[in-house]
C-alpha cells in the first residue's frame, strides 16, 4: 500500500505550480502517492485572516524574483501571469471532475492548468480559455465542463477548503504526511523525509 501525502493547492498559487512540478516524482520514488486536494486559497485566507504575499508590493516582487531563480535552477518555465490574481474556482472544480474520470485525465488536466497559469500566461479565469486549453491537450473538455456544474463537485471543493482550514492550513501549497504539516514549495525535501520516517 502506497504511503499517502495530502497536497493542498490552488492554481492561483505560483508556489503550488513549482511543487506540482517537483513533488510527484519524489513521492513516487519514495514509495508514496499523492492525494490531490484542490482548495480555494482565497477562502482559506479569509477564514484564517491571512493575505497573499503579492498584496505587499515589495514582498510580491521578491517572491516572483525568487520563483524565477528557483524555476531556472530546476529547468522549469516560469512567467508572472499578467492576469494575476486569477479566479480559479471553475478550474479547480475542473480538477475534481477530471479526477473522477481517471488519474491520467486528472494529471494531464493539472499540467495544462498549472502550465497555463504560470508558464504560458493563459487567463484560466476565463471558462472559454479553459475549454480551449483542454481541447488543445486532447482532454474531454465538454465532459469536464458539464461535470463542474454538478453540486457534488462544488461541494467537494468547498469541503476541501473547510478541511484545510480545520487542519491548520494558512497558505499554499501545504502538505500532510499523516498529521505532520509542511508548507511551501521549498519544503518538498522535508515532505519526503517525513514520508520515509512516518509513512
Amino acid at each position: 500500500m502506497s504511503k499517502p501525502v495530502d497536497f493542498y493547492y490552488d492554481f492561483v498559487s505560483s508556489a503550488s505550480y513549482v511543487a506540482h512540478k517537483r513533488l510527484p516524482k519524489m513521492v513516487q520514488d519514495a514509495g508514496g502517492a499523492i492525494n490531490w486536494k484542490p482548495m480555494l486559497l482565497g477562502g482559506v485566507f479569509k477564514a484564517v485572516g491571512n493575505t497573499g504575499p503579492a498584496t505587499i508590493a515589495a514582498k510580491g516582487k521578491w517572491m516572483f524574483d525568487d520563483l524565477n531563480r528557483i524555476c531556472a535552477r530546476h529547468g522549469l518555465p516560469f512567467s508572472v501571469n499578467p492576469k494575476f490574481p486569477l479566479n480559479t474556482v471553475m478550474a479547480l472544480r475542473g480538477a475534481i471532475a477530471a479526477g473522477r474520470i481517471s488519474e491520467e485525465v486528472r494529471d494531464k488536466y493539472m499540467d495544462v492548468m498549472f502550465d497555463g497559469a504560470w508558464a504560458n500566461d493563459d487567463d484560466i479565469s476565463d471558462p472559454q480559455v479553459v475549454m480551449e486549453l483542454m481541447d488543445n491537450a486532447g482532454l474531454p473538455a465538454q465532459e469536464i465542463a458539464n461535470m463542474v456544474q454538478d453540486q457534488a463537485i462544488k461541494d467537494e471543493l468547498r469541503a476541501n477548503t473547510e478541511e484545510a482550514v480545520e487542519r491548520g492550513v494558512f497558505g499554499a501549497p501545504t502538505f500532510f504526511v499523516n498529521d505532520e504539516m509542511h508548507w511551501g514549495q521549498d519544503r518538498v525535501d522535508d515532505v519526503i523525509e517525513a514520508l520515509n520516517r512516518n509513512g
